[in-house]
């Protein structure tokens, strides 16, 4: 099973950044695509950036241009690094993770969370 760890959310300003990661670790053969998602209060969890073990990327439309997602496969270690942040971009941001297990099934992980506040 893979455990991951999010880090980085916390309280800033609109029209700042903010940088999350989230560490993977556990007994597994491979990670495949890893992504964040987020959960406002009210809202359904969404999906805000996916990217494949080999780099290709997905951004979600709402924050195309401002958000950039990568990885470090090496360290089994997922980013976000968001800027011109808005109120809108509060919410608790999960990372996922598709990975397996010296079989071809594919299992899902989700980090616990981390809690992202733009206010002024």
């Amino acid at each position: 099973q893979v455990q991951l760890v999010e880090s980085g959310g916390g309280l800033v300003q609109p029209g700042d950044s903010l940088r999350l990661s989230c560490a993977a670790s556990g007994s597994f053969s491979s990670i495949g695509a890893m992504g964040w998602y987020r959960e406002a209060p009210g809202m359904q969890r969404e999906l805000v950036a996916v990217i494949t073990s080999g780099g290709i990327t997905n951004i979600a439309d709402s924050a195309k241009g401002r958000f950039t997602v990568s990885r470090d496969n090496a360290k089994n270690t997922l980013y976000l690094q968001m800027s011109s942040l808005k109120p809108e971009d509060t919410a608790v941001y999960y990372c996922n993770a598709q990975y397996r297990r010296w079989s071809p099934n594919t299992f899902s992980s989700w980090g616990q969370g981390t809690q992202v506040t733009v206010s002024s």
